[in-house]
């Protein structure tokens, strides 16, 4: 009972902390634009989004304490165990993840359903290639040491592992569904805690990307558990972030194009990435993937 009543806890401190922090990051935001105009870009954005930074920051914060209370202790705990397979595996999961949402960006481009922008020069392609780079590894690694190696790690010690991958699966999904949301003529301490549910899928149709993720996030955690390491999901998920990110950047939806089938700048809203990404669970569900044993010591 004690992980339970840990998850509880935590999910509480995560989301209500958050949504009473976001207001005084607000306000101490245009306090600091008022007497340095550097900080304006950063009172410029938009409540919602102080929302969001706040629940991410507070979920890392408390992140070790509940690994601490639920006995998950070691590297090991967390799935991040180096063997001499670890980079193999990360580069084979970084293939696996780039090429099948690369897949979809060709089908939606050979089918007409987007086309290139040519609007940009070749130094800011380039420039904008290396952020998406970056962006995909921080984000892989942060990501996956918060939802498998944590939440899936920890539903482990509750649950059966197919269980977990169900729940953590659902949770990562909806995670990814704290949307802006219209600000608040006025702002006061309770202001997040009333968005909050407005954010949820604010303006955003559920199907088929709620659907996309949560195969997304069950490829993730199947690949955690046969490894018994994340870095495999970690190279897949790296892979999938940098379509994310370069997609949107470098084509534009054509005048016949149907978002709904070939996917906004988000690629992954469209009924396309469906099939690709549970053609990749069934084939990861088949894969030869030999458990990573510690480095001798």
């Amino acid at each position: 009972m004690r992980p339970i009543r840990s998850l509880l806890i935590y999910l509480v401190f995560v989301f209500v902390g958050g949504a009473l922090l976001a207001p005084w990051l607000y306000w101490f935001a245009h306090s600091l634009a008022a007497q340095w105009p550097a900080f304006s870009k950063l009172a410029a954005n938009p409540f919602s989004r102080f929302v969001v930074r706040s629940i991410l920051g507070l979920a890392l914060l408390g992140l070790w304490p509940l690994l601490r209370s639920c006995r998950m202790l070691t590297w090991h705990d967390l799935g991040l165990t180096v063997s001499r397979r670890s980079p193999a595996n990360a580069f084979l999961g970084f293939l696996l993840g780039f090429a099948s949402l690369a897949l979809v960006a060709a089908l939606s481009l050979l089918l007409r359903g987007r086309t290139f922008n040519p609007n940009h020069t070749p130094s800011q392609m380039a420039g904008h290639f290396l952020g998406a780079a970056a962006v995909a590894l921080i984000v892989a690694v942060l990501e996956e040491i918060l939802f498998r190696g944590s939440l899936f790690g920890l539903l482990r010690k509750i649950v059966s592992w197919p269980k977990a991958l169900v729940l953590s699966s659902a949770v990562y999904a909806l995670a990814h569904f704290l949307q802006k949301s219209a600000a608040p003529q006025n702002i006061d301490w309770t202001t997040g805690l009333a968005l909050l549910p407005k954010m949820f899928c604010s303006g955003t149709p559920l199907l088929p990307a709620v659907l996309t993720l949560f195969i997304a996030g069950a490829i993730l955690a199947l690949a955690y558990q046969r490894t018994g390491a994340l870095f495999f999901s970690m190279g897949l998920h790296a892979g999938w972030i940098f379509w994310l990110r370069f997609y949107g950047f470098f084509t534009v939806t054509t005048p016949s194009g149907n978002p709904a089938i070939w996917g906004s700048d988000k690629l992954i809203d469209g009924w396309l990435a469906l099939p690709v990404l549970a053609a990749l669970l069934w084939a990861v569900s088949r894969m030869t993937l030999p458990p990573e044993k510690p480095r001798p010591a």
